[in-house]
């Protein structure tokens, strides 16, 4: 086991368009350890999703590695890559993303079937998460039917629902109001720390970053 559940070393990712390149990473490094909770702290359009993107294996960086429990993803085929995210890490979008036409507790259970597990247990787990985050009232309830802080507590439990090692978190209370984003980012945070699951976490929001473990900055392509 590594010392180290995630480890960015000296990433660097360019986009290059007709109009020239916007170098966003310019050696960023980063390690997080198991069960801890950082603060990304960025301006938008800084690169912290590009940074998330990395970390979750959704992109490759130019130049650097992304280390995950000690493997090196850079040195996976796709098929290993997907592997080791479906295995390792889960995403939460500012946005919920949850599918319109199916239950709480259906959007909960579906990622843990896509992984293997069955029906019965699935919802058992899905039941756990959502009595957690104070939602097994609303478990058969459709997402049109839930508030906007209810569906975003559906989408971290989605996140959580196949025991990642490692949740990453783009701005996850960014479309809610103050009372609800404050009161789903300490859900998320008690969740997340009853699971013992490392968090790296992207916000704006000074208040919010102070209740975390430490706080990371991202200027000018660097972490500091």
């Amino acid at each position: 086991m590594s010392e180290y559940l995630l480890s960015l070393k000296a990433l660097c990712r360019t986009y290059r368009s007709g109009e020239g390149a916007l170098t966003v990473l310019n050696g960023a490094e980063l390690t997080l350890s198991r069960g801890e909770i950082v603060a990304l702290v960025a301006p938008s359009g800084s690169g912290k999703s590009t940074l998330l993107h990395l970390a979750g294996l959704l992109e490759k960086p130019d130049a650097g590695a992304v280390i995950i429990d000690g493997r090196n993803a850079g040195e996976l085929n796709d098929a290993a890559r997907t592997a080791m995210r479906l295995k390792y890490i889960g995403f939460v979008y500012q946005f919920h993303h949850l599918l319109a036409e199916f239950t709480a507790l259906e959007n909960i259970s579906i990622p843990q079937m896509v992984a293997g597990v069955t029906q019965t247990r699935a919802n058992q787990r899905s039941m756990e998460l959502l009595e957690k985050f104070g939602l097994a009232a609303r478990a058969s309830h459709l997402p049109g039917k839930l508030s906007g802080g209810e569906k975003q507590r559906v989408a971290i439990a989605r996140a959580l629902a196949n025991n990642p090692s490692l949740l990453l978190a783009d701005e996850p209370t960014g479309n809610l109001d103050v009372t609800t984003s404050n009161i789903v980012f300490e859900e998320l945070l008690h969740v997340v720390r009853s699971e013992n699951t490392a968090a790296l976490i992207a916000t704006h929001n000074p208040d919010l970053a102070a209740r975390m473990d430490r706080r990371i900055v991202l200027r000018e392509g660097r972490l500091a």
